[in-house]
């Protein structure tokens, strides 16, 4: 079997996310569905470089699977035209045997977008502030994230994980005349983490807390110490990183 890796990008608001689950589109069974099909119904398994949460978009995903396939820009054409609106593969190309999608991963970054008015062309890709944010504030609070340490109290209750610790290489926000936009980038991420620090960030933007009250938040390793997480549908899987074999 050869061992192929494939780029793709998809709007995930008609999705549970990327993981496959009982009684609910995601966008690995899509692809899955497909490849099998164009495999003569034998299975094909798709391994992603990790999750995504319902409504939760990808601007770059990568994912891998074994497959013997005599024309690759053959299989991107077919697979296009057989899936859901929703995904489009980018590239199919030959990879490392031993590629991994997920654990070869060395930089994952993601983008969060609010839109300062209520953009009605807009609402499936951007949450709505009805309040001015501060974002030398929240920019202030975003070093606070940088580094090696235990984010806990930015995890989703109950993760299926050995630790919390993750490496945060960049955290901040720019402002345009018509959002606000947050960028964040890490070896790795916990379940809902990007959403519950937005939330925590917004809240310094309003001024509900300070920019330094981070640190305790993260010192305390409580979910329930952090603000409220933001809607899926502002945030993007933005770039996937590898140091390829």
């Amino acid at each position: 079997m050869t061992r192929l890796r494939l780029d793709l990008q998809y709007d995930g608001t008609d999705f549970h996310g990327w993981q496959i689950q009982p009684n609910a589109i995601t966008v690995q069974e899509e692809i899955q569905k497909a490849l099998t099909r164009l495999n003569s119904n034998q299975k094909v398994e798709v391994v992603g470089c990790g999750r995504t949460d319902t409504g939760v978009h990808a601007m770059h995903y990568v994912a891998h699977c074994d497959l013997n396939y005599p024309d690759l820009n053959e299989l991107q054409f077919k697979l296009n035209g057989m899936m859901h609106k929703g995904i489009a593969i980018m590239e199919i190309r030959e990879a490392h045997p031993e590629f991994h999608a997920r654990f070869d991963a060395t930089k994952r970054t993601y983008r969060y977008f609010i839109d300062k008015r209520n953009n009605p062309f807009n609402n499936r890709f951007a949450h709505f502030s009805r309040h001015p944010l501060d974002v030398n504030k929240m920019n202030e609070a975003a070093t606070h994230l940088l580094g090696r340490q235990d984010f806990e109290s930015f995890a989703k209750h109950h993760s299926d994980v050995n630790n919390f610790y993750c490496e945060v290489f960049s955290a901040f926000w720019t402002e345009t005349d018509e959002q606000y936009i947050f960028e964040i980038s890490a070896n790795r991420f916990l379940r809902n983490m990007v959403r519950a620090i937005v939330g925590t960030l917004v809240d310094v933007g309003l001024g509900k807390i300070e920019p330094a009250e981070i640190q305790e938040i993260i010192a305390k390793k409580s979910r329930s110490e952090a603000g409220t997480s933001v809607p899926g549908k502002g945030l993007f899987l933005w770039k996937i990183e590898y140091d390829e074999k």
